[in-house]
């Protein structure tokens, strides 16, 4: 497909079609990401769950998702995206089942790991079917702000249904809800959505597929394991050294490589870099700022579970204002001023946060007007960040550029959370039987959300200094530089 400035206005029939199935597998991945979050007790208790294997529900997902998504991204480019997300789909659908009707840890983690196992396929063979149904420019803006409209939604609505339906029903309907919406899109997508595969289908590049996926899973393994055993472990500090040799063996092996998985001139790209680093932030940090207001909303202003989790519907609301929008304000910002002021107005309501005190009443306020404002900026980010990772690369890459985008939307859920408790940790002061008081954990988090502020404005700084700026109009696909040129991409807005 060229990528041309489309002339088309509108969205066709069977464009909207296929959006809608496509938004609508998205949503659901999303969703399922947070919804078992307030279960996980009552999981553990039902199925007999030690205090030490239960974060292994939660760990199993986010392994297996950020793990392997890159390598099905590079797969579904060579054997088709349509299939992949009819594979996914239906392992999803199968996985919930399975899920909801388990009565043994084991059965559970099986579950989880093919849910990850699901969510990697289905995620960027997904994101690559939006961005080689439509081509560069209004559109393919458009179809991105929804999905990054819907993603944040889904996430945080997920944890508000998942303590609906635990409550008033079973936390096994917290899975079941996924197999007649599995079911459904399965079928939807065979008979709306076109196969899209690479006419160019190199062999896979086997070494580069083993050493990136074993050196992801380390990766986030040794991130999930900094929560549980802390930064200071030999056993974190060994696994991110294992996950560093192994990333580092990857990059080597791709410079050599005569059918590279991630051709270096990609990941050398400007706008890969960039793009990339800010989708991580504002991921990364959004996850780690949500861990910390339900700290401070159950700790300190003592709302339950429930209330919490309503509390988060402001983001939602905010973020699906931002998706909505986002395709107009790229069109006055460009991609990279979109990237820019999103991160800095997530940034802005973050900081703020650090003014929050004891009093119930204005830290509602506080709390419900930030996260609807950040969330804004937060999906004009992820809007701005997909499309420059995304654009200026030809169709038959696209899958490796959705699974580089996909990825680190997974490692930035998974990275922001260890740091920032560990941050806030280190100001709860002195612990009673391990328990921080409550002055301790306001102190923690409100010291711990400065920093996360703090970190998406220097990110937006970066971004506004090292992001070569987008042109309006077209871009030129990226293409093999020779060995005299500085390999580059030019993000369209």
């Amino acid at each position: 497909m060229p990528k041309t400035q489309s002339a088309q206005l509108s969205m066709t029939g069977k464009q909207k079609a296929i959006l809608i199935v496509l938004l609508g597998a998205q949503f659901m991945f999303a969703v399922d990401f947070s919804i078992l979050t307030v279960a996980l007790p009552k999981i553990g208790s039902d199925l007999g769950f030690g205090l030490d294997s239960l974060q292994w529900v939660s760990t199993a997902f986010a392994l297996t998702a950020a793990g392997f998504m890159l390598l099905f991204g590079r797969i579904g480019d060579l054997v088709g995206r349509k299939k992949l997300f009819l594979i996914g789909m239906a392992l999803l659908t199968v996985s919930s089942l399975v899920g909801g009707l388990a009565t043994s840890p084991e059965l559970m983690i099986a579950a989880r790991v093919a849910q990850g196992l699901a969510t990697a396929i289905v995620t960027p063979s997904g994101m690559a079917l939006i961005t080689t149904s439509f081509e560069e420019g209004p559109l393919r803006t458009k179809a991105l702000g929804l999905n990054g409209a819907l993603l944040s939604l889904g996430f945080a609505g997920g944890a508000v249904l998942g303590g609906v339906l635990t409550d008033l029903l079973s936390w096994r309907y917290d899975f079941f809800i996924n197999v007649p919406v599995g079911v459904a899109l399965f079928f939807a997508g065979i008979a709306v959505i076109k196969e899209s595969v690479s006419e160019d289908r190199p062999k896979l590049d086997v070494p580069g597929s083993i050493t990136v996926t074993a050196g992801l899973l380390a990766f986030v393994y040794g991130l999930t394991g900094a929560e549980r055993e802390g930064w200071g472990s030999p056993q974190t500090w060994g696994t991110l050294l294992v996950a560093a040799v192994l990333l580092i063996s990857f990059y080597v092996i791709e410079l050599r490589a005569a059918a590279p998985l991630a051709p270096v001139r990609i990941l050398k790209a400007n706008s890969v870099k960039f793009g990339n680093l800010g989708g991580l932030i504002t991921f990364s940090m959004e996850s780690a700022l949500s861990f910390l207001l339900t700290l401070y909303l159950q700790q300190v202003l003592h709302l339950n579970p429930f209330q919490t989790g309503l509390m988060f519907g402001f983001l939602g609301l905010g973020a699906f204002l931002g998706g909505t929008f986002a395709s107009k304000i790229l069109a006055r910002t460009g991609s990279k001023g979109g990237m820019v002021l999103g991160l800095a107005v997530q940034g802005v309501m973050t900081g703020v946060l650090f003014l929050l005190g004891e009093n119930k009443t204005m830290g509602i306020a506080a709390v419900l007007v930030t996260t609807f404002v950040g969330g804004f900026g937060h999906v004009l980010a992820i809007v701005s960040y997909t499309v420059i990772s995304t654009s200026g690369i030809e169709d038959s890459e696209q899958g490796l550029a959705t699974g580089l985008a996909a990825m680190t939307q997974q490692i930035g859920f998974t990275l922001g959370i260890p740091v920032m408790s560990a941050i806030a940790a280190s100001q709860y002061g002195e612990l009673k039987n391990g328990v921080a008081s409550k002055a301790g954990v306001l102190d923690g988090t409100t010291f711990a959300i400065l920093v996360d502020g703090l970190v998406v404005v220097a990110g937006a700084l970066v971004i506004a200094v090292l992001l070569r700026s987008a042109h309006s109009g077209t871009s030129a696909p990226v293409r093999a530089a020779s060995d005299e040129e500085e390999p580059s991409l030019t993000a369209a807005h």
